[in-house]
């Protein structure tokens, strides 16, 4: 087995940095996980309005995108992605793929979504 596909048979979770309805769900689905080990104690971060700080959902993006090799899909609120946009939007690796998903109470906008930003230069449709 070639060292690429090494390092993807590793990346088999899921991770999530959302609202609290969004990750209960997340969590009653299955996705959560815990673990002992250094840096990869939690996959999730729930984010709550007035107690989390931006830095601690750029911290968290961070350590899920280049800090654990175990991630394949990062599930991001979209109005929590907005926090960060620069950051998503500058994230250019194939791993973890970065989904933006709505939440119950901010709807999803496509004209806002990295990937699909991404996917109209890649054809021209700006």
């Amino acid at each position: 087995m070639s060292s690429a596909n090494e390092a993807m048979s590793k990346r088999t979770l899921l991770a999530a940095i959302a609202d609290e309805d969004s990750v209960t769900g997340l969590l009653l689905a299955g996705v959560g996980q815990i673990s002992n080990e250094e840096g990869k104690e939690t996959n999730f971060l729930t984010v709550i309005p007035g107690k989390t700080s931006v830095e601690d959902v750029e911290e968290a993006f961070e350590r899920f995108t280049t800090k654990r090799d175990d991630i394949a899909i990062l599930l991001i609120n979209q109005h929590i992605a907005d926090l960060i946009r620069y950051r998503v939007d500058g994230y250019t690796n194939a791993f973890p793929a970065i989904l933006e998903i709505p939440s119950k109470d901010h709807p999803y906008d496509p004209e806002k979504d990295s990937i699909l930003k991404k996917v109209r230069r890649l054809f021209g449709d700006n």
